[in-house]
């Protein structure tokens, strides 16, 4: 799936889904600025469409009251499919983050439970892409029903530093921390070789789970992933062990309060925020805060490998 194909299919849906192409032109007005947290350059983006995600209720309760909105039979009546590989199916993202923004949704309505092996084949299926994972407790809006999502790998500032930073001189799996940068939080690599070594690196990094900061337990729902191929033809995956969903500032009641919730794309460095007044008083220590909340800032860990 190149790069025209990825486009002829956004066309197609948006000439089809006038509500999904307004959302999609509005991207164009998106306000957007750098915020920098030490080595590592992220973006502040002000995205109003984004405020059904942010603000999802993902407890048990409201779960169970509401339809499943990434089944079949309850999804928009334009919304086309692209059966991409089996099991899985390709939607244009209605409310995008970026000008390409998939969602890659399971045939069947099952839990989000863990990282799919088949983002793999989903990467080396669109190298264009990157494929990211939310868990069940780090940013999926629909905790209950198995997806990913897909956007253009070039977009994300964590890939590049990754990229440029874990070489093939350092062992398959590192921790950011061996990058020797000042980063925000850190997280693990990958580099899966087209070996019997590399089958291990795959099947090791989808195991990998957060720590609950509450109850300090390992929890598989507590994970960002991403998948790509990188300019050498590698597979790449980087996961984010979180320990915690949401930070403080989504709770606050007073003036501290943000709605900020940070799923995949704004741990790889796009902290969307839905409220301009948050768009407009985010800075760097915030941010750094909220990072700080939800994932690990020091060494991660041991026990979120599995």
């Amino acid at each position: 799936m190149d790069t025209e194909a990825i486009n002829d299919f956004v066309e197609r849906q948006l000439d089809a889904w006038p509500e999904a192409k307004r959302n999609y032109d509005a991207l164009a007005q998106t306000d957007r600025r750098p915020l920098k947290l030490g080595d590592l350059t992220i973006y502040a983006q002000h995205n109003p469409a984004r405020i059904r995600s942010t603000g999802a209720k993902t407890d048990a309760e409201s779960i169970r009251k509401r339809a499943c909105f990434l089944c079949a039979a309850n999804r928009p009546k334009e919304q086309t499919v692209l059966e991409w590989l089996p099991g899985w199916e390709l939607l244009v993202n209605p409310y995008p983050i970026l000008p390409i923004h998939f969602t890659i949704v399971d045939t069947q309505h099952r839990r989000q439970d863990r990282i799919p092996l088949e983002m793999a084949t989903m990467a080396e299926m669109a190298p264009d892409l990157a494929i990211f994972y939310n868990g069940a407790r780090a940013g999926a809006s629909a905790p209950d029903h198995r997806h990913c999502q897909g956007v253009l790998k070039s977009e994300l500032p964590l890939i590049r530093i990754t990229e440029k930073h874990h070489t093939l001189e350092l062992p398959v799996i590192v921790s950011s921390e061996k990058f020797g940068l000042d980063l925000p939080f850190n997280f693990l690599s990958a580099i899966v070789t087209p070996d019997e070594k590399g089958m291990l690196t795959l099947a090791t990094m989808t195991q990998v789970r957060g720590i609950d900061s509450e109850t300090g337990l390992p929890d598989p729902g507590l994970v960002n992933a991403f998948f790509w191929i990188d300019s050498q033809g590698f597979l790449r995956i980087i996961v984010i062990p979180r320990k915690a969903h949401r930070p403080s500032c989504f709770f606050a009641e007073d003036e501290a309060k943000m709605t900020v919730s940070p799923g995949a794309l704004d741990m790889a460095g796009l902290m969307i925020l839905p409220v301009e007044s948050d768009f407009k008083r985010i800075n760097p220590e915030i941010a750094l805060q909220i990072y700080n909340e939800t994932a690990f800032h020091g060494a991660i860990p041991s026990e979120v490998l599995p």
